[in-house]
């Protein structure tokens, strides 16, 4: 199971205790800011996309959307969702418990400023049920992220 994955890749740093596992689901951003009784824009949530043939993931605020047209100018194509086959073959975590943390080799991994308004949030740990509380210097450790990005609309 992918969560297992993460707990050990969370090992290297002692903070393997600080997942929260859930009796209920968190695998949207609403369910999961209902799992954490928390404001879902502070939910980070993983998207993952399909680019020169390589998965990428994108790490957003729970209220932000990607705006196509940043996306297209900064990756120089058009937005392609991964379908969840392929989100858990080429990135090694099922939908719903997508996160940067532990992820298949060459999956590159971008921070959206949506995040950059919080002090901590919320991504998810592997599985659908699980969560971790993470300041941004800790997300940016963790997730070995390739950049700051801003491709996403909609949030506050």
């Amino acid at each position: 199971m992918a969560i297992e994955d993460v707990k050990r890749y969370f090992q290297q740093w002692g903070v393997e205790d600080r997942i929260q596992e859930f009796d209920v689901s968190s695998a949207t951003v609403e369910q999961a800011a209902a799992a954490l009784h928390c404001e879902g824009k502070r939910i980070a949530k993983t998207l993952s996309f399909l680019v020169e043939g390589k998965a990428i993931l994108i790490v957003a605020a729970g209220d932000a959307r990607i705006d196509n047209q940043k996306y297209k100018a900064y990756f120089h194509t058009k937005a392609a969702m991964l379908s969840p086959t392929d989100v858990f073959e080429l990135v090694g975590h099922p939908v719903g418990g997508v996160c940067p943390f532990g992820v298949k080799d060459g999956v590159d991994v971008y921070l959206d400023a949506s995040l950059k308004r919080f002090q901590t949030v919320f991504p998810a740990c592997g599985s659908n049920n699980s969560a971790i509380e993470l300041t941004l210097p800790e997300l940016e450790k963790y997730s070995h992220y390739r950049a700051w990005v801003d491709l996403c609309k909609g949030w506050e």
